[in-house]
């Protein structure tokens, strides 16, 4: 490659989604109770969840993208994916070839209103703006 080559794009490879919420019993119930008299609030949960489970658009959203999105809690989040945020939640990651990279923050989670759609805009643009491209294989 020449000095006039633009460098390579880096890929996406994995979304990751951390919830602002831990994934034990106890944290569980206090983000469902918290939620429920308006004292909590998950932007990523309110997107991807119901009242109770994952929303069936959800998990036909999962299936129809360009790579696995995995989702975690605060507490079950791996290393390198907590390394990046900084206790930042909740957030959605891409795992790019070199590393991870922060694409959505709780503003931009906020922004979408709850709306799958509107996740699937904000990712692409944040990808867009990053200048990642999408790894089909």
């Amino acid at each position: 490659m020449s000095a006039t080559d633009p460098a390579p794009a880096r890929r996406i490879r994995r979304l990751v989604g951390v919830y602002d919420a831990d994934s034990t019993v106890r944290g569980e119930l206090a983000y469902w109770v918290g939620a429920r008299l308006g004292r909590r609030h998950c932007s990523l949960c309110d997107i991807t969840h119901g009242s109770v489970r994952a929303k069936p658009e959800w998990k036909e959203c999962v299936l129809g993208l360009p790579v696995p999105f995995d989702t975690y809690h605060r507490n079950d989040q791996p290393d390198a994916v907590r390394d990046t945020l900084k206790g930042v939640y909740p957030a959605v990651v891409a795992e790019v070839d070199d590393g991870h990279l922060l694409l959505l923050g709780p503003d931009e989670l906020d922004a979408c209103n709850g709306s799958i759609d509107a996740l699937v805009d904000a990712i692409s643009a944040a990808a867009a703006r990053h200048d990642l491209e999408w790894t089909t294989a």
